[in-house]
């Protein structure tokens, strides 16, 4: 989705289990985009990047906090970025 539209369901109590994201336009050209998540039982994982997977497949783990951190193009990232993602 982009610009503001909603991703994922409401009222139907369905968890978000992984998301992607990615930036366009100017600001693809200026800013690397790195973001992690909190998800049940595991905790923060490490940080993806500019539209790798974040969060978990087919564990039914909701995500239950998402940080966002814009870093200039080349910069280093804000953390670890290891362990982004957890597959079943």
């Amino acid at each position: 989705k982009s610009n503001g539209q909603l991703s994922g369901t409401t009222g139907k109590a369905k968890r978000l289990e992984a998301i992607l994201i990615r930036l366009t336009g100017d600001l693809a050209k200026k800013y690397d985009v790195y973001y992690r998540v909190h998800i049940q039982s595991y905790g923060w994982l490490d940080w993806a990047k500019n539209g790798e997977m974040a969060g978990s497949v087919g564990l039914a783990k909701r995500l239950e906090a998402i940080e966002i951190c814009y870093v200039e193009k080349g910069g280093n990232a804000p953390g670890s970025v290891g362990v982004a993602y957890i597959e079943k």
